[in-house]
């Protein structure tokens, strides 16, 4: 994959010590992954490079917002996404990203790029399942929800009570009889 220059953090001609940098991501760097779950995007990132002698500490914290679709009614809301990420930079015989706190650089770079780190710790502080804040509060108002609603099975729990089988209470008895 081609690397995005503006992730890209020379690091040879820094001092031994802390280095900040910021950046704005919006849906242009996600769109560079093929990653195509999101309307739009606002997030802040703050990177902070600590460069030791022999190897550079890298943290990542990220806030802002994604513009997604809920997957209940695939109605879009801005879920609010934060998140930090932590990793190493080492030197070594060849590149080797294969580790997920540790990415080793060969002897003689002189810059380390972030952007893959950056998207994968973003993607992975998403929720699995994003459901419209407005669901939960019952303030959204949808067709879909209204279909739901009419095709859900009418005294589905009032069965299921009746159902249980009897020897389930008895188990249930010799946890508490302890």
């Amino acid at each position: 994959m081609k690397e995005m220059k503006e992730y890209t953090i020379p690091f040879v001609g820094l001092k031994v010590g802390r280095h900040n940098y910021d950046f704005d991501l919006d849906k242009k760097f996600f769109e560079h992954f093929e990653y195509e779950e999101f309307h739009q995007v606002a997030i802040k990132l703050e990177v902070v490079l600590d460069k030791k002698p022999n190897m550079l500490e890298i943290e990542l914290s990220f806030e802002g917002t994604v513009n997604v679709s809920c997957d209940r009614t695939n109605e879009p809301f801005d879920l609010p996404v934060n998140g930090d990420y932590h990793f190493v930079v080492k030197f070594g015989e060849q590149r080797d990203d294969m580790q997920d706190e540790l990415l080793i650089l060969p002897h003689g770079a002189y810059q380390v790029n972030i952007q893959q780190q950056i998207y994968e710790s973003i993607v992975l502080a998403l929720p699995s399942k994003r459901i419209h804040p407005g669901i939960a509060e019952g303030t959204l108002k949808s067709e879909v929800l209204d279909q739901l609603e009419a095709l859900k099975p009418k005294g589905a729990q009032q069965n299921h009570l009746e159902d249980v089988d009897p020897r389930w209470d008895d188990l249930k008895k010799l946890l508490t009889d302890k």
